[in-house]
């Protein structure tokens, strides 16, 4: 008899609705990307998208509560998407475009809170990276090009086709799952990183060509672990970019209560 499938969350990516929008676009949307949702089910997982419980909405939700999740899976995943808001970690936005989205914020704390609480593996994605960070006591660079000292190329117009080189800590978890290796291609898509790392966090990778962080690991026998880069935007059998498959096997072995 075959086991169950892993039923593996993830945060939802949140619209706002703007001044003057009409139609959908004067709702708030909460959705997730395709290719992160597809790069998870890639095994046998059931993926659920954990909506925020924010009490402004037209219809009167339940009691139920972002802290009922993990009763009942095994896993999360938090994805990328708009910044994190400067305030989140005691600053003030250096310029209008970086605010980021504090309501989000909040709401992924709290679902990160409450995973780690029940000790239930977490894997965080660019922003969930970010998030992971700032929620352990870390801040972030604001604009990496205007306030980190000789950076790369973190950001391009080829947005998702647009690859640099990390290379892995040689005592981290990367160099256990790797052990021919100590570099690799990856998609990283961002204009903010960690600046001072939180809590219990330790590095496990950085980018080649300046140094700035782009996978952290929590130390200890929880499983969290942040990548800055997209796993799911590196398409199978690439020989160009980094193979993620072993980080998804180990993060889905985590949720089936192995020791990883």
């Amino acid at each position: 008899m075959s086991r169950r499938p892993l039923r593996i969350g993830l945060s939802a990516r949140i619209y706002h609705p703007q001044p003057g929008a009409t139609g959908i676009q004067s709702k708030s949307l909460q959705y997730l990307e395709q290719s992160v949702a597809h790069w998870v089910m890639s095994r046998e997982v059931m993926v659920f998208m954990i909506p925020s419980v924010s009490g402004d909405g037209m219809v009167h939700r339940s009691s139920i509560r972002l802290s009922d999740y993990p009763q009942y899976l095994d896993g999360l995943v938090l994805q990328g998407g708009a910044d994190i808001s400067p305030q989140s970690y005691g600053e003030e936005p250096a310029h209008p475009d970086w605010a980021g989205d504090r309501l989000r914020d909040a709401y992924e704390m709290e679902l990160l809170h409450e995973f780690m609480e029940a000790g239930k593996p977490v894997l965080g994605i660019c922003r969930g990276l970010q998030l992971i960070n700032v929620a352990m006591g870390g801040t972030l660079y604001q604009d990496i090009e205007s306030q980190y000292e000789t950076p790369a190329v973190h950001q391009h117009a080829d947005y998702d086709r647009h690859a640099h080189q990390i290379v892995w800590e040689p005592d981290s978890g990367l160099a256990r799952l790797y052990p021919e290796r100590s570099t690799g291609g990856v998609i990283s898509i961002h204009h903010q990183a960690i600046r001072a790392l939180g809590r219990g966090l330790k590095v496990e990778a950085r980018s080649r060509d300046d140094g700035l962080i782009e996978a952290i690991r929590l130390e200890g026998r929880q499983y969290v672990l942040g990548l800055q880069w997209h796993p799911e935007f590196h398409p199978p059998g690439s020989p160009d970019l980094l193979d993620c498959t072993p980080i998804l096997d180990e993060f889905l072995g985590a949720a089936r209560g192995r020791r990883w």
